[in-house]
């Protein structure tokens, strides 16, 4: 099989970051683009498999712009990892502020979406063709005090539904991985931001988190970079259509 050319958007840090390196590894070039500079700085220094752009997934211009220079760059395009995301406020729908709404919305699913349609052309000329799209947990069930989160990654679903369906005659295959509460400083931040909401201590809220999910730990984010390596590897060409959760058996969102 010839070195895969993936593209991967918001790799320089969490999941993204993991995914990255989890493709490198395998021997895959892979393009990165993020809004953080110096993350895409130190992760290119890991490995020459890695290139990077810094890139607003809010801005189309940005995203017009690096797309092309990332299939160039990486002579042509076998897997996009669509990752990007902001989770936004905690606030009830009542009192949401319309522009962090429209913000999530600009990320989660307008960035998804821009990057997407330019790649869609590159990726059909793949022998070994393959999206995925990063939803959640979030993706599957209602989100109390998160709408735009949840709102955005239930459209992500969507979005990943229409897309198995209208490039499968291309053979490209397009699945969604919806992960729980990820092991990391991003999880470690919500449970301190819960604890000081409740007045109740971090070790209560971990607690809480625990009790709705059957395996009692947060998840590996190598975990989940493993799977999409998988999803995109010879191994899942069977695969399209799909949304797998990876949350230790989560029964809810909280």
């Amino acid at each position: 099989m010839s070195v895969q050319k993936v593209l991967v958007t918001a790799g320089a840090s969490g999941i993204g970051r993991e995914i990255v390196r989890a493709f490198a590894n395998n021997g895959a070039k892979v393009f990165v683009i993020d809004v953080d500079a110096s993350g895409l700085s130190a992760l290119a220094s890991e490995s020459p498999n890695i290139d990077t752009a810094v890139c607003d997934m809010a801005s189309r211009a940005d995203i017009e712009r690096v797309v092309p220079e990332a299939v160039r760059v990486l002579g042509g395009l076998d897997v996009l990892v669509n990752n990007a995301g902001i989770s936004g406020p905690t606030s009830s729908v009542e009192n949401y502020d319309p522009a962090a709404w429209d913000a999530v919305m600009q990320i989660n699913l307008n960035g998804t979406f821009n990057v997407t349609r330019l790649a869609i052309p590159h990726i059909k000329q793949s022998l070994a063709g393959s999206i995925i799209v990063m939803s959640s947990v979030a993706g599957r069930f209602g989100y109390p005090n998160r709408s735009a989160y949840s709102v955005s990654k239930w459209g992500l679903i969507g979005f990943t539904k229409t897309l198995s369906r209208e490039l499968g005659e291309s053979g490209v295959r397009v699945n969604a991985i919806l992960p729980g509460a990820v092991e990391g400083e991003r999880i470690e931040r919500v449970l301190a931001g819960r604890a000081q909401v409740s007045g109740r201590s971090v070790d209560d809220e971990r607690r809480d988190a625990m009790s709705i999910q059957s395996l009692q730990r947060f998840v590996d984010p190598r975990d989940i970079a493993a799977m999409a390596v998988f999803l995109a590897s010879d191994a899942g060409k069977s695969i399209s259509g799909q949304m797998l959760p990876i949350d230790n058996d989560m029964q809810q969102a909280s």
